[in-house]
């Protein structure tokens, strides 16, 4: 059996992603939903015509995992492409927060995502495609933005190494990094600090396309739009300590 399966895809780039991937790989025998919110999920199923699996849970807990690998074995599925799109961010300054909801952020952000891909990987044939979420925000340290830009840097670089080592069994990854997309995400982290709020937000059904596009062509990084490509250069000639700088004025802390 081919699969997809895409994690977050209640809303957001998620929901896009699922949306998107029908369209483009059109030998699927289904998609596997994975989010929290049941009624979401439910509710995006009946926009497909290939069979949907729905599985509802919160990725930060362990039965969630079990039931996916479970799944797996039993229906002997090859994954043809998985989509990390399970994620979360806080605006504000690192310890504004109690503990618990910035650790949070660290365990599904990178925890949860590192956990999905030591499950998918016995499962991950030749030429399957790995598309890991990350964010423009991983491109230079965020003052006011810092545990989720720290963890989206997690996402980055361990996206590009386990490409390398997943080339000889030719199964690509491609990391995507977006700026501010127009979802529900900042209902839930808070609007950007200072000129930040400034920035437009792009709409997640380009970003999602070029995302899938780039996966196709087995592209290490997707990259939407000119002003976040500026961002990734820049991250990449400036000193970190600059960057963060620059970052804690646009932010106004």
């Amino acid at each position: 059996m081919k699969i997809a399966l895409v994690t977050g895809a209640s809303s957001g780039m998620g929901r896009e992603f699922a949306r998107q991937i029908v369209k483009l790989y059109r030998n699927l025998d289904e998609i596997w939903l994975v989010a929290r919110r049941t009624e979401r999920l439910q509710e995006l199923e009946k926009e497909f015509t290939v069979p949907v699996r729905i599985f509802d849970g919160d990725l930060n807990r362990d039965y969630i995992y079990e039931r996916i690998e479970k799944e797996l074995e039993r229906k002997n599925a090859e994954i043809r492409i998985l989509v990390n799109s399970a994620g979360c961010g806080l605006s504000g300054c690192f310890g504004e927060r109690e503990q618990d909801t910035e650790l949070r952020m660290v365990k599904l952000n990178c925890q949860s995502l590192t956990r999905m891909l030591l499950l998918c990987r016995p499962f991950l044939g030749r030429g399957s495609r790995v598309i890991n979420l990350a964010s423009a925000a991983a491109f230079a340290p965020q003052p006011g933005f810092a545990i989720y830009s720290a963890s989206k840097s997690y996402v980055y670089r361990l996206s590009m190494a386990i490409r390398e080592e997943w080339k000889p069994a030719e199964i690509s990854v491609t990391v995507v990094c977006p700026g501010p997309v127009d979802t529900e995400f900042f209902a839930h982290s808070g609007e950007l600090l200072g000129k930040s709020n400034k920035v437009t937000k792009v709409d997640p059904k380009a970003v999602a396309r070029k995302a899938l596009l780039d996966a196709v062509d087995r592209r290490c990084v997707s990259v939407y739009g000119t002003s976040m490509k500026v961002a990734r250069i820049a991250g990449k000639l400036l000193p970190d300590v600059l960057s963060a700088y620059l970052m804690r004025k646009l932010n106004g802390i």
